[in-house]
């Protein structure tokens, strides 16, 4: 079992210190977690200590850490990202839409303009930009590819209509899209990404991983097992996990 979408500042609610590093180890270990992925948001990155993370991680050989990182990704800034990731050899980089064209449609005092807007015409939009982050090669995992519904809010078209593109430049390019599972945590209420959207990733052969987007220690691994068995009642037999960006397979 692993847990690749861990943030270990959060919104800078804590330090990247040896106390915060020791608790969410040991909250990985009391989950029975064999991997855990520090991925925090790319605009707290120089907040990290690598070094640390590499002294703490040596105390619990047991246990596997790896260091990744959320990136908001939009349109145009590729260059920018790639600078950035330039940094450090990160394990693994997680590619997130989390605004339309400027606007941080995620933000809970977002919420009335997102329901005014036109919901095909939302994940229209949001659909095109994960599929440019795909595209761009900057990532190895695609972050809660339907984050679009956290709100609840459906369109009226299939949402395998409005997820194709972004998902064949997924498929090109050998991405991995997490099963996140803070989106229960949401007004949405259920797993990101949903059924239908698994079913489909699965059938087209892209590989999956598992994230519960903790931003707590308490938080990390949450509902992973359940997670993990909704993957292998669609047919899944393997996950993804990295090192040095290069994915390697494990059996679920």
């Amino acid at each position: 079992m692993l847990d690749l979408h861990v943030h270990l500042i959060g919104h800078q609610e804590r330090k990247a210190d040896r106390e915060a590093l020791r608790r969410y180890l040991g909250a990985a270990k009391s989950q029975g977690l064999q991997t855990i992925g520090f991925s925090d948001h790319d605009m707290f990155w120089e907040e990290l200590n690598f070094d640390l993370i590499r002294q703490v991680a040596a105390e619990t050989p047991e246990l596997e850490v790896l260091v990744g990182l959320e990136v908001d990704y939009r349109p145009g800034e590729e260059e920018r990202i790639r600078g950035m990731l330039a940094q450090f050899p990160f394990d693994y980089v997680i590619g997130s839409v989390h605004e339309i064209y400027g606007w941080p449609f995620d933000m809970p005092d977002q919420e009335g303009s997102y329901r005014r807007a036109d919901p095909d015409e939302l994940y229209q939009r949001y659909f095109e930009i994960v599929a440019q982050a795909a595209q761009s090669g900057l990532f190895q995992i695609i972050g809660h590819l339907d984050l679009i519904k956290l709100f609840g809010v459906r369109p009226s078209r299939d949402i395998l209509e409005h997820a194709a593109p972004a998902l064949s430049e997924i498929a090109a390019r050998a991405l991995t899209v997490e099963i996140n599972t803070n989106g229960r945590y949401k007004p949405v209420g259920e797993f990101y990404p949903e059924r239908k959207l698994i079913q489909e990733i699965q059938r087209r052969d892209i590989s999956f991983t598992l994230g519960s987007d903790a931003h707590q220690p308490e938080v990390v691994g949450r509902d992973l097992p359940e997670a993990a068995e909704l993957l292998r009642s669609v047919g899944v037999r393997e996950i993804a996990s990295f090192s040095g960006g290069q994915k390697i397979r494990r059996p679920l």
